[in-house]
């Protein structure tokens, strides 16, 4: 019979944006000497129903306990195989200004399997300097090979520098700027819009929903994906 972890399966947008906080749950409680959590719990510290859980988790493989839920350090482990923690990928910054800087001296800035290969401005002021180890290399000199670029650039120099990144070989990229900009088929794109982010959290400040229902998942920002997308999708068409 084949091995329930090594089956790919086709996981659906929110799922995939819950794992990771399922993850972090599963790590604090392991790290606490608790060695299972149910639904119901993980329901309630991740701000979702047992139900949403439940079916989240079903779509990693068969490993709930009846009765008991799920064994912590099991749960951790198969949401690592999922999100592919077990693989290696080379990540490039791109703007070294006080977000830039910000992200890479941060010790939470990289997720399991991402290292940081290199460090990119176009500013000779700061090209040649060091920041947490990484001498500020030239954009408009060679590229590292890597899979992920995080692009903390102006906004007007998005798109020329996604294009650039995108003809070295880059495939994905984690956009910080406030601007959409367009990759060629097999590239991927997710944005993160603090001005986004802080209109939608207004909103439900003002209307008393949302992250004021506790729970962390808001908090993280997964509620804004879909006004995120629809966004991009309005702007794309216009």
């Amino acid at each position: 019979m084949a091995n329930p972890r090594l089956i790919k399966r086709q996981l659906s947008e929110p799922t995939i944006s819950r794992l990771p906080v399922y993850q972090r749950i599963a790590e604090s409680w392991e790290r606490r000497g608790r060695l299972s959590i149910d639904s119901t719990q993980l329901g309630e510290l991740a701000g979702v129903t047992p139900t949403t859980v439940r079916r989240d988790l079903a779509a990693l493989g068969s490993f709930g306990m009846r009765g008991s839920g799920y064994d912590v350090s099991v749960l951790r482990e198969r949401i690592a195989d999922a999100l592919g923690h077990d693989r290696e990928y080379d990540v490039v910054v791109v703007g070294v200004g006080n977000l830039g800087r910000a992200l890479v001296n941060s010790s939470n800035f990289l997720t399991r399997g991402a290292k940081l290969v290199a460090v990119y401005d176009k500013d000779p002021n700061v090209i040649g300097t060091e920041v947490a180890g990484h001498i500020v290399q030239d954009l408009n000199g060679s590229i590292i090979p890597a899979t992920v670029a995080v692009l903390c650039v102006p906004p007007a120099a998005a798109q020329s520098v996604a294009d650039r990144l995108a003809g070295e070989g880059i495939r994905a990229f984690l956009n910080f700027a406030p601007q959409v900009i367009s990759v060629p088929p097999g590239c991927a794109v997710h944005y993160v819009d603090f001005s986004i982010e802080l209109q939608i959290l207004m909103y439900h400040v003002n209307n008393g929903t949302g992250p004021l229902g506790g729970g962390v998942l808001h908090s993280l920002g997964i509620a804004a994906n879909s006004a995120r997308r629809n966004i991009q999708r309005n702007l794309e068409k216009s």
